[in-house]
């Protein structure tokens, strides 16, 4: 069962430490046993940590670029828990029974997704119809997260960065950028040069592994 994350886990609760450096970071990934499987122009890549934690990741084959990123931990009785996705398009469960009553989510109601470029963050909140200068755009450096409000008091939505808590970075509002058309509102944050870095080497670490193709392997298992 996939569900979209309502929050993210800061370095504390996700990798078992209070994280401080991109080198952090490649240490956490080098420890984790790893798997990837070239399908469909993407190389999939589940990753399982010693804390028991595991992450998959979708990137483009051409472009490297990173589709998707989500995570789950074991459950409360031990067993595998939810998918909570980071990086990528929400992709909720329905139980067949809400369907059949009527109970299924308004398709009208904001969409949160992110999705990156290779310079910026990207999150897109669709189903928001206001003007672009009713949006307020703000970084709390304090509890270290982007707050999204609207000055007709409709939406409100905090998210965190978890990228840059695992840079040990702090955030800046000079680095938030923000646009709206088609009902969509879109906010970028630029990638500073640690970030930068950091997804480098991530990258070279993970072109050291075997990818199998054509679903020889389960490397993504959900």
């Amino acid at each position: 069962m996939v569900t979209a994350a309502r929050s993210f886990p800061k370095p504390q609760s996700a990798l078992g430490s209070n994280m401080a450096s991109p080198s952090d970071w490649l240490s956490y990934m080098q420890s984790a046993e790893k798997t990837a499987l070239v399908q469909d122009g993407k190389k999939k890549v589940h990753c399982k940590f010693p804390d028991g934690k595991e992450m998959a990741e979708e990137y483009d084959v051409k472009t490297n670029d990173l589709l998707l990123r989500k995570w789950r931990k074991k459950g409360t009785l031990g067993g595998a828990g939810t998918w909570e996705i980071e990086v990528g398009d929400p992709q909720v469960f329905r139980p067949a029974a809400m369907e059949t009553q009527g109970m299924v989510e308004s398709s009208s109601n904001p969409i949160f997704t992110r999705r990156d470029t290779k310079k910026a963050f990207m999150w897109r909140i669709r189903n928001l119809p206001y003007p672009v200068e009713t949006y307020n755009i703000t970084v709390d450096t304090d509890n270290r997260c982007v707050i999204v409000r609207t000055t007709n008091k409709k939406y409100y939505k905090k998210f965190p960065i978890p990228d840059m808590d695992r840079a040990g970075l702090p955030l800046e509002q000079r680095a938030v950028n923000y646009a709206h058309a088609n009902n969509t509102l879109v906010i970028t944050y630029e990638k500073p040069a640690g970030v930068l870095e950091m997804e480098r080497q991530v990258l070279q670490e993970l072109k050291k592994l075997k990818a199998s193709r054509d679903g020889d392997v389960e490397c993504n298992p959900s």
